[in-house]
């Protein structure tokens, strides 16, 4: 086992003297070319090409001598320190440090980071990390081959974002490029590169704010509550809007960061809101213009982001991207079977009667779903006089699709 194992993080500045000298010590340097290629590499040292970590690993854990492992920025954000430290390999790690990649490139672009939300992405997570730039004003993306930010804005259609792309940072051959998130395929772009993602509207009350308490999203921001009263959205709820039926759906949907919600039939944006307000990516659906415009007005209302789609159902689903979980507020059995093809983990819906509850929840089950259905009562009261104001009456159903292999 390797006697010593040391991870430098390099920002393309000199090196520390104590990084210099566990570098100079070294029997064992692993590393990308322009890691390797370092003067202060000692010429006799065994050279190892980083691709697979693990790997590299592997062979440091059977190196008999001092392992020097370089990274760009910071090796413990997002980095390789925590393969290193994996138990199946037993290695003891000590790491120095430099400016992570995401530190670098808010610093190139002049701005503050402690409220933007930091995500990677690579072809597995990046449907993920879009679903992330959607929902949120200000996100760094660490890119990698085949997840740049090309692939970043041809996802982002219909949502406009601007990029600030920063590549090969702390390079000679550092670039700064502002585009517009529609522009990002048209060019080539050097890896590796860091993508800050921006724009949407911001929660009221921001603007000219000294700053927050925790980094990233500030989950206290805006009223407390998962579901809000009928009050905050006006006075067109639907049947289907209920804050007891609100409050059932998202406990059975569950959404939640890196999630794409569809909200079919969105109607006033109750849901769609309270949905983006957990944190998830939403597209709210309606052949209504006025459903649309009260939407949209709710979501600007409370500071979230949304992306409307106006038509109808099932049809305008077609080229929508893949979703996570669904609400169908609308459309019946013809659009919850439309929505079961598509294969979302999770999908909600309600029934004014029996029978058609019967019907939605066979269509599901031949879909593959596990269903259940309760009937929800919900009576009002007017606490002055303890008298019934308002009864709601509704059977809910949620399919959910069983775990490959499960």
């Amino acid at each position: 086992m390797a006697d010593r194992v040391t991870v430098i993080g390099w920002d393309g500045s000199p090196l520390t003297a104590a990084a210099s000298a566990a570098l100079g010590a070294a029997t064992l340097v692993a590393g990308a070319a322009h890691h390797l290629a370092l003067p202060e590499v000692p010429a006799g040292a065994e050279r190892i090409r980083l691709g697979s970590v693990a790997l590299a690993a592997r062979r440091i854990a059977g190196h008999r001598g001092t392992a020097v492992v370089l990274a760009d920025g910071d090796p413990g954000f997002f980095g390789v320190v925590r393969t290193l430290r994996a138990p199946e390999f037993g290695l003891e790690v000590e790491v120095v440090p430099a400016v992570s990649s995401v530190a670098a490139a808010f610093a190139r672009a002049g701005m503050p980071w402690d409220d933007a939300q930091v995500v990677v992405a690579h072809p597995r997570t990046l449907r993920r990390a879009v679903n992330v730039c959607r929902a949120h004003t200000k996100v760094a993306v660490l890119t990698s081959p085949g997840a740049g930010p090309a692939e970043l804005g041809l996802l982002l259609e219909g949502v406009h974002r601007s990029f600030v792309i920063c590549e090969e940072l702390g390079t000679a051959r550092e670039r700064v490029t502002v585009v517009t998130s529609d522009k990002a395929a048209d060019h080539s772009w050097r890896d590796p590169n860091v993508v800050i993602v921006l724009g949407g509207p911001t929660r009221p009350g921001t603007a000219g704010e000294a700053g927050g308490w925790i980094s990233g999203r500030d989950p206290s921001a805006g009223p407390r509550g998962w579901t809000l009263p009928a009050d905050v959205y006006g006075p067109d709820l639907g049947e289907g809007e209920t804050q007891l039926l609100r409050a059932s759906q998202l406990a059975h949907l569950g959404p939640r960061l890196g999630d794409l919600v569809w909200d079919i039939g969105c109607g006033s944006g109750a849901f769609a809101v309270e949905a983006a307000r957990a944190g998830a990516a939403v597209l709210a659906v309606d052949s209504d213009l006025n459903a649309c415009a009260r939407t949209d007005a709710a979501a600007r209302r409370l500071g979230v982001q949304l992306q409307i789609v106006h038509g109808t159902a099932p049809h305008i689903l077609e080229n929508l991207p893949e979703p996570d979980v669904v609400r169908v507020g609308a459309g019946g059995a013809a659009v919850v079977s439309a929505v079961a093809d598509r294969r979302p983990q999770r999908i909600v819906t309600h029934a004014a009667t029996r029978d058609a509850a019967e019907l939605i929840g066979r269509d599901l089950t031949e879909h593959g779903y596990g269903v259940e259905c309760a009937l929800l009562q919900s009576v009002e009261l007017d606490t002055r006089a303890w008298t019934e104001r308002e009864r709601s009456v509704a059977f809910l159903l949620s399919g959910v699709l069983p775990r490959r292999g499960a």
